[in-house]
């Protein structure tokens, strides 16, 4: 663009150089209002030069495949987990007994081991004899014996089998020894709390029995045939219950027995040992439908 002539009349030439720079630079109605100046940080002598962090596409998905193979093993711990504590929570008190007794053996070998190892064979019996007394001892070789008695489980009379069933109910009576001791106190002419514990502030029940008080009680305690008295007892109401109770269960127990019968749903036998009866079911499912109106024929008695 030219320069505009202008009257320069007494003007400096410093003043001529300014107007002809605005002469030649218009400015537009937008550049009339400056813009506010940017503060930038000034770089210290320190600060490290400026990287570029931006991810290339194979970068990113090798960082993806990653975070995805984090997940998927999070999600097969959790799922272990959760199995686990479902297994735990479902497991019935027979499984529990199963593993704990599995466990006391485990640790049984382990020390049967050690004692071995050590030349102590016998160290394992005699550490676990320790642990019973004598009166438990006795108890168990009482009890030991008492099963090898016992262990004829096989039918010989009827006498035999109700021996067996009287004694096995004897097992489960608790007999009220308080209840005995006291008439036995009253039959032999003790002090009341010679056999049991004496209450003070008991009636005069309690006191010692008069000769006739001890007669009669050693007559109804010590019964024999020459006896005269006879129906007098009146049980309580706890032993009444307990006899209906027994009764009961008796009842029940018979109603839900059964006998094992192997052979009711095969029909006829057809066979005289266990391997002749395979040997004849597989040939039944083979020729039964070839055979069955021959078989029907001679049941029938039409076969001729």
């Amino acid at each position: 663009m030219p320069a505009v002539r202008s009257k320069r009349g007494n003007k400096s030439a410093k003043q001529v150089e300014e107007e002809e720079v605005v002469e030649e630079t218009p400015m537009d109605a937008e550049d009339s209002i400056p813009e506010p100046p940017v503060d930038e940080p000034m770089p210290s002598a320190d600060s490290p030069a400026p990287t570029t962090t931006a991810l290339t596409m194979e970068e990113r998905k090798a960082k993806m495949d990653a975070l995805r193979q984090k997940r998927a093993a999070s999600n097969k711990a959790n799922r272990a987990s959760l199995v686990e504590e479902s297994a735990k929570a479902h497991m019935t008190a027979r499984e529990l007994a199963r593993l704990e007794k599995q466990r006391k053996l485990a640790e049984t070998l382990r020390t049967k081991a050690d004692a071995e190892e050590r030349g102590e064979p016998d160290a394992v019996e005699r550490a676990k004899n320790w642990e019973w007394t004598i009166e438990e001892n006795d108890n168990w070789e009482k009890k030991k014996a008492r099963k090898a008695r016992r262990a004829d489980f096989e039918f010989h009379d009827d006498a035999h089998a109700a021996r067996r069933r009287y004694k096995k109910d004897l097992d489960h009576i608790k007999p009220d020894l308080v209840a005995y001791n006291q008439q036995k106190e009253l039959a032999m002419g003790l002090a009341p709390g010679s056999l049991t514990a004496f209450d003070p502030t008991g009636s005069s029940s309690q006191m010692i029995p008069t000769a006739e008080e001890q007669r009669l009680a050693a007559e109804n305690l010590y019964r024999d045939a020459n006896t005269l008295i006879y129906g007098d007892n009146k049980p309580s109401e706890d032993a009444i219950d307990r006899v209906v109770g027994k009764i009961n269960k008796d009842i029940d127990k018979k109603s839900k027995f059964s006998r094992k019968r192997p052979n009711e749903d095969q029909g006829d036998i057809t066979y005289i040992n266990e391997h002749n009866r395979v040997f004849n079911k597989k040939i039944a499912r083979y020729y039964d439908k070839y055979t069955a109106e021959i078989r029907a024929s001679f049941e029938r008695g039409t076969a001729l």
